[in-house]
């Protein structure tokens, strides 16, 4: 059976599955705030632009979760890419999303 997949590679798949998904998620709610607070519109349209600016977000976070050569690596990109977003949003607004912090 040297075609079929090992348990290693099957559990590599799926945590990079559930990276994509709970992260893109993540990262895309954090773009999805920080444009809505941003972009210099009125408030419907800047909310409207930064919701469907949120679905190439998520694209792009399961593109990354599935093209690093690594879970690891990919967890790692991730990562900084959601703390650069809270870091950003920070800034935008004085406070840590979501209730984090003070």
């Amino acid at each position: 059976m040297s075609g079929s997949l090992t348990l290693a590679k099957r559990a590599a798949v799926a945590g990079r599955v559930v990276l994509a998904v709970g992260g893109g998620y993540g990262i895309a709610a954090l773009a999805t705030i920080l444009l809505s607070l941003t972009l210099p519109l009125p408030r419907a349209e800047a909310v409207t632009a930064a919701t469907l600016a949120s679905f190439a977000v998520m694209v792009g976070v399961v593109v990354v979760a599935f093209a690093a050569r690594s879970l690891g690596r990919a967890a790692a990109i991730l990562g900084g890419l959601a703390l650069a977003l809270a870091l950003a949003l920070r800034l935008a607004t004085g406070s840590f999303p979501f209730g984090f912090g003070s």
